[in-house]
């Protein structure tokens, strides 16, 4: 008896297995109808998803001056040794007044050759070298930028050159916690209205991302223009107010 058991048991596993492997990719037999059962393999996660933004104004209490000289010579080692002396003529006016040395950085440096087209021999020829040094600095003083502007203007003449100036906070982790608190708060409402139009109740936020935003520096190309010369008057520097921004992507809970 118990081996008759046996082997209608196997026969039923081995009827089991042909008929899985008779299968089609969507779960019924080869030439079979399709039965009505669907699988739901949608994994996308459900409740109400809201963006929210808090933008808070902030007065500078930095200025970062993006400066440097440029000399061209004959021969590299000219070229170098006057641009050695005007960069320490630079460094001089900057720390002379009030700028840290911390808060001077060397952002490019380059040894450029320079040519020019002659038609006689139908080729480039050198004409000389060009030497470019760049550095940025933090000044802190805000009354103080167009005064130390025109020193380094003065210090290093014609090799002077420029960029641009940008402003920003220091520390600005108090301006951040107001822009998120204001961020917070536009998602809370956004979500709420949309919950009362789909007459749902909202639970909690059980998803939160965020993201902020920070002014790129705005570097003006005709700033040399304005400030080479050694002017008479000292250079007008406004530093304005700056917006901090800060994004939050919420997702909240359905109750009902």
């Amino acid at each position: 008896m118990r081996n008759i058991w046996s082997l209608a048991v196997g026969l039923v596993l081995i009827l089991a297995v042909v008929g899985l492997s008779g299968c089609g990719q969507d779960g019924t037999a080869f030439g079979a109808t399709p039965s009505n059962l669907q699988v739901n393999l949608n994994s996308q996660q459900e409740g109400i998803w809201v963006s929210g933004n808090g933008k808070v104004s902030a007065v500078p209490d930095i200025a970062i001056l993006r400066l440097g000289i440029e000399a061209q010579e004959i021969s590299v080692a000219e070229a170098q040794s006057q641009a050695a002396e005007a960069m320490n003529a630079v460094m001089s006016a900057l720390t002379d007044n009030g700028v840290a040395e911390k808060d001077i950085q060397t952002q490019y440096f380059n040894i450029h050759r320079v040519t020019r087209w002659d038609d006689t021999k139908r080729q480039e020829v050198v004409i000389g070298y060009r030497v470019t040094n760049m550095v940025t600095a933090k000044m802190r003083e805000m009354d103080k930028v167009g005064a130390i502007i025109d020193a380094v203007a003065m210090a290093s003449g014609d090799l002077t050159r420029i960029d641009g100036v940008s402003f920003s906070v220091d520390d600005p982790s108090a301006y951040r916690e107001e822009a998120r608190q204001k961020a917070m708060a536009d998602a809370k409402a956004k979500a709420g209205q949309l919950a009362e139009l789909a007459g749902v109740t909202l639970g909690k936020p059980i998803y939160i991302s965020e993201s902020a935003y920070f002014p790129t520096p705005i570097y003006r190309q005709d700033f040399f223009e304005k400030v080479a010369g050694a002017p008479m008057v000292e250079t007008p520097i406004s530093p304005g107010e700056m917006e901090i921004s800060l994004n939050v992507q919420v997702t909240y809970a359905i109750l009902d």
